[in-house]
């Protein structure tokens, strides 16, 4: 694991730079920032990405399954958390009320570096529909399966697994050997055998957006993932729709993926 994943004020400011810099720019064709809009982060973390929201006058809402996370997220948000412009609900999507439990729909949903970390993925689309006003859209961020660290092996204690790419795609049984045979502790094995599990692609996720009737408004697939850029200095590289459109380079040579529906 890299120092910055322990240093949770880092990860934070990581997280609200790569928004303010690189996901608001991303949805400002779509969405008037100049207006007041309802934003729902699902799985919020410590709120780094609601921050940069909240600098453009938004309402917010997170919404985390881990309690001490929430505690940070108010602690780092304070003064928007005392004053009412943020709020936490620690529970899970599927067991919220949408009618009862919140105070509105919402204009915007954000799920960012989420959705490959959730089982049964066909199932969110239709749940987030239900948090959405009639004009609402859902902002997806999140590393395509095939890229080289799309098993999230950042995590690992060995330094040459973290920076070793494409392992993740070898058969469960021979991934799990690897792991073993460089030290990796249960609860590594367990999470990066659960992530394998849970790993998302392009098509994927397209075909399960198609599957809930939603449409594609806009995407933009990334060489290097706008976070590297806080992370490790490494310079931003968007895709172009040349290369975009060959699944090939698509895939396997994309960190990260923006997705927009509506």
């Amino acid at each position: 694991m890299f120092d910055f994943h322990k240093d949770k004020q880092r990860y934070f400011n990581f997280q609200y730079w790569t928004t303010r810099d690189y996901i608001i720019p991303f949805l400002e064709s779509e969405f008037d920032f100049s207006k007041k809009l309802d934003v729902l982060e699902v799985g919020c973390a410590e709120a780094g990405v609601l921050k940069a929201f909240l600098e453009k006058g938004n309402i917010c809402l997170g919404i985390e399954l881990v309690d001490g996370r929430i505690e940070l997220a108010k602690k780092f948000l304070k003064e928007d958390y005392e004053s009412g412009t943020v709020d936490f609900i620690n529970r899970d999507i599927y067991k919220i009320d949408v009618d009862k439990d919140l105070k509105t729909k919402f204009d915007l949903i954000i799920l960012k570096d989420v959705i490959e970390h959730i089982p049964n993925q066909e199932n969110v689309i239709p749940q987030l529909k239900k948090f959405l006003k009639p004009n609402g859209k859902i902002f997806f961020g999140f590393p395509p399966w095939y890229m080289p660290f799309g098993g999230h092996q950042q995590i690992t204690r060995s330094k040459f697994l973290r920076v070793l790419p494409w392992f993740h795609l070898l058969p469960s049984p021979i991934y799990k050997g690897i792991l073993s045979m460089f030290g990796e502790p249960e609860n590594v094995k367990k999470e990066l055998l659960e992530i394998k599990s849970t790993g998302i692609s392009v098509e994927r996720f397209e075909r399960i957006t198609k599957q809930s009737e939603m449409k594609v408004v806009k995407k933009q697939y990334f060489f290097t993932n706008p976070i590297y850029k806080f992370k490790f200095g490494f310079r931003v590289m968007k895709q172009p729709a040349f290369t975009s459109s060959i699944p090939f380079i698509r895939n396997f040579y994309s960190t990260a993926a923006y997705y927009l529906i509506e």
